[in-house]
């Protein structure tokens, strides 16, 4: 029997033995395509290919590709668990074709591969084609010796494949497998099992797309110049047939996890089978999500991950499974597929961390979530779940509305998810309302054009000079007036501008009269053209302007080099990252300031304090290694087999900028940089916090910023030598010692207030006024806080047997009274609240609490005796009732 392992290197192997190239699988983040949240289909690190944007290095490919369909089109969620052969996370197989060879080869190679090596019966292979596609048709007919009766023709729902409404499309042939009577999910019914039937028994394994047209917007096919193949075989799919199965989880890709599920929760698969395909499928999906660097959160694809997360918690909880458990299953996924994906075996302790700390936080709101859905449900009217309380289990409990959807359905419900939308469009509305803000408008002129280079696109006519020079001779070629400054473009710009993280530049403009004018910002408009924001007498550059265009331009030389140290810093910041805590850690962001310099990044627990010292010693290290840092300009590809860090989400072109440190570090990156480490000087870690749920923020300054630091610190440290006079001595341990006798002092301080220490409790006794063998006492004492009034009040209460005490005090110029009454005039109706609201009341205060205890205040402490008074007279109204 062949392994997934053995499959998926055979086909691979058998194409490239056919001259395909093997292109390894992307992430599933893509990678500069803002368009997807996912990779979700083979096709997606060629797409540019078929639009016509890039030619690639090769003409025929193949590859195991990584996927993951959890949103937009392609959203097989809600499938996952009773379906036999959906899933969030899954293999495409594909060979491809880029103008090459066609659908003669396509449909031999496919029908090689499937009889003579995977050894598929023939008997039970059938084969579709596009309704018109004769060439297909006939090559299936003449070129294969597949039964002529297994060949059918379907329409543009089962074979026809476009990338979208507009663009390239084309016919396709796929390949079914019949799995015999048992694998037909319609028995009874009355229906012809066939290919692209109704049931699963004749099951397609293999589709071949042949992009031979493009669409226009109009709806109309047009033949493309250039042929295309694209193919696409689950390898779940195929694990399963030749493993004897009848389903995906049958195969040696599931059946492992299944196993420990089991093992976990002590339900055997046959029982349920949905919560354990649900788990382990679900698994899959995070494990690979959170290897390529993505993290759960409550937006983009960071919620479709704890979606995924809390739709597998809940299956978990159906089989007994209520602590966290899922994060238990990565060890297992490790051993079935690290070997042929080792970015899983190499982030597995931070992928089960994030998954951990996830089911902890979801854990906590579950049963009580769960209870609330079943009184929801108890009281459904007419079947439907209301859209406010399906918002309610989401906003209070975390339950995504899908994770609801299916709960109900489970019941024979529904929700009303126009009302759950209503919902949380009020939410929306009510968070932008809290959060606007006024700001005066701009008055902006139109551009005054001073050459005819803006008649073209940007890039033709303006370039970025600055990484060789900082001071340049070149034109103003248009400028406008916004508001009292200037925004102007620059033919030649040595100006950088603010974008990467990196801020814009600053200096100034020089015209050939001499007019100067100061540059206090520099960033990119719309078009992607460099602007510079230009302070000084407006009137005077328009007539400089007017006259002579051209100027001198002057970046800010000191400031330039203060922010080129602190970006060659944050690379080796992100270097030592990876290096010390592990090669999960992405940048998540930056900030690249003349001052410092912050970077976010990816990191689920707070690195301990050692641990920092030790990424800013390795930091230090290649600072005082003089590394030399070096740009290339070369393409994204052999960036990438470089090693070269990119920043995801980012949009990346053929061809990019790598800066280089020595061979520590590689970076995608378009920013201004030291030519030598060494140029950073010194290093320093400021401030490490939190920002969102795993993403960690790293400040630190560098050059003279790192060094004042330093000294500053060295001199603070003098003063508390000083201060605790440990010349000659270690002063870490003399301030240690000095703590632990504060601690000692502050616990008996402590019991001393508690036992009542501070209160002269005979006197006062003594001085207590005495009805029917009843005492009442009053007191004003000096006291530091509410507490420690309300301690003294408990121990008066202790000693006074019988009786009621008003004691107060001034607060911070305010009035604070406490009332403490016994149990036994408690049992008569004397309630210390009603006492204590009394005494408030004469000084324009309020006050309230436990009958036993009960505490007020006011404003003003001016009449504190004032209070004490009415508080005593209450007292004695109440003791003669």
């Amino acid at each position: 029997m062949l392994s997934s392992r053995d499959i998926r290197r055979g086909f691979i192997e058998f194409f490239q033995s056919r001259g395909h190239t093997y292109a390894p699988s992307v992430p599933v983040i893509p990678l500069g395509d803002p368009t997807l949240l996912f990779i979700n289909a083979g096709m997606n690190q060629f797409k540019d290919v078929f639009l016509g944007m890039r030619t690639p290095a090769f003409t025929r490919a193949v590859n195991a590709q990584k996927c993951l369909r959890v949103s937009g089109k392609h959203n097989d969620l809600e499938e996952v668990g009773p379906s036999n052969r959906h899933h969030t996370f899954f293999e495409m197989l594909g060979n491809w074709s880029f103008g090459d060879y066609y659908k003669l080869e396509a449909i031999k190679w496919g029908w090689e591969l499937v009889t003579e090596v995977w050894k598929f019966p023939k008997d039970r292979l059938y084969a579709t084609v596009y309704t018109d596609d004769d060439e297909a048709f006939d090559i299936w007919k003449n070129e294969t010796d597949i039964n002529p009766a297994h060949i059918s023709r379907h329409g543009k729902k089962d074979n026809f494949w476009e990338m979208g409404e507009i663009g390239p499309c084309g016919p396709c042939s796929e390949i079914h497998f019949d799995l015999g009577p048992d694998g037909c999910d319609k028995k009874g019914l009355d229906h012809q099992c066939e290919a692209n039937g109704v049931c699963g028994r004749i099951l397609e394994i293999w589709n071949l797309v042949f992009i031979q047209y493009n669409r226009d917007d109009q709806g109309v096919l047009h033949e493309l110049p250039a042929k295309h193949v694209d193919t696409g075989a689950g390898l779940e799919r195929i694990s399963s047939v030749l493993q004897g199965g009848l389903n995906n989880y049958d195969s040696d890709l599931f059946q492992p996890l299944i196993a420990a599920i089991v093992d976990m929760s002590g339900v055997p698969y046959g029982d349920v089978k949905i919560p354990h395909r649900v788990i382990s499928d679900h698994l899959r999906a995070l494990a690979f999500a959170i290897a390529d660097g993505a993290l759960p959160s409550n937006e983009g694809r960071g919620y479709v991950l704890r979606r995924i997360l809390r739709r597998a918690a809940r299956f978990g909880h159906e089989i007994g499974l209520n602590k966290p458990f899922i994060h238990k299953l990565v060890p297992v996924l490790v051993d079935t597929m690290g070997d042929v994906y080792p970015e899983i075996r190499e982030k597995h302790q931070h992928i089960s961390l994030v998954v951990k700390n996830e089911e902890e936080g979801f854990s906590s709101t579950l049963e009580r979530g769960l209870e609330i859905f079943q009184a929801l449900a108890l009281r459904a009217a007419e079947g439907i779940i209301p859209g406010e309380d399906a918002f309610k289990l989401y906003d209070t409990y975390g339950f995504p509305l899908d994770l609801t959807q299916l709960m109900a359905r489970e019941k024979g419900l529904t929700v009303d998810t126009a009302g759950f939308e209503t919902a949380m469009q009020n939410q929306r509305e009510r968070a932008r309302s809290q959060g606007k803000f006024t700001m005066g408008s701009l008055e902006k002129t139109a551009y005054t054009n001073l050459t005819d280079y803006t008649d073209k696109p940007a890039e033709q006519w303006q370039t970025f000079v600055g990484y060789d020079f900082e001071e340049f001779i070149t034109e103003v070629v248009k400028y406008r007036v916004v508001n009292e400054y200037i925004e102007a473009a620059l033919k030649d710009s040595p100006f950088y501008p603010e974008s990467g993280g990196q801020t814009g530049d600053t200096g100034k403009i020089v015209f050939p009269g001499g007019e100067t004018f100061t540059v206090e910002d520099t960033y990119l408009d719309e078009g992607s053209v460099r602007i510079v924001k230009i302070t000084g007498d407006v009137k005077a550059f328009q007539s400089a302007a007017g006259r002579d265009n051209k100027v001198t331009s002057s970046v800010d030389s000191q400031r330039r080099m203060a922010i080129r140290r602190n970006h060659t810093a944050t690379h080796l910041l992100q270097y030592a990252l990876r290096k010390i805590i592990g090669s999960h850690i992405q940048q998540a962001g930056s900030l690249v300031h003349p001052d410092y310099l912050r970077f976010d990044y990816t990191h689920y627990q707070k690195p301990e304090t050692e641990t920092l010292f030790v990424v800013e010693k390795t930091v230090q290290e290649a600072v005082m290694a003089n590394l030399p840092v070096t740009s290339e300009i070369t393409t994204l590809e052999a960036a990438r087999a470089k090693g070269a860090m990119a920043l995801f989400g980012e949009k990346y072109g053929e061809t990019v900028r790598m800066i280089s440190t020595g061979d520590i570090s590689r970076e995608l990156c378009g920013g201004t940089h030291c030519r030598y480490s060494g140029d950073i000087g010194f290093f320093r870690i400021t401030s490490e916090t939190g920002v969102s749920a795993g993403v960690r923020r790293i400040e630190a300054v560098t050059g003279h910023k790192a060094l004042d630091l330093l000294m500053k610190e060295r001199a603070d440290l003098e003063r508390v030598r000083e201060i605790l006079h440990s010349h000659g001595s270690e002063v870490v341990e003399k301030l240690q010692k000095f703590a632990a006798e504060k601690k000692e002092l502050e616990k008996e301080a402590e019991k001393l207030r508690k036992s009542g220490g501070g209160m002269d409790l005979p006197k006062i006794l003594s001085e207590a006024e005495i009805l029917d063998g009843a005492k009442i006492v009053t007191k004003i004492m000096t006291v530091s806080s509410m507490d420690e009034l309300k301690d003294f009040g408990d121990v008066l209460r202790d000693n006074l047997k019988s009786g009621i005490g008003f004691i107060a005090a001034e607060l911070e110029g305010k009035a604070a009274i406490v009332c403490v009454v016994t149990d036994d005039l408690i049992k008569k109706g004397v309630l210390a609240g009603k006492l204590v609201g009394k005494a408030a009341e004469a000084i324009g205060g309020k006050g309230g609490g436990r009958p036993h205890l009960a505490t007020a205040g006011a404003k003003s402490a001016e009449k504190l005796e004032d209070a004490l008074t009415a508080g005593k007279r209450a007292a004695i109204d109440s003791l003669r009732k």
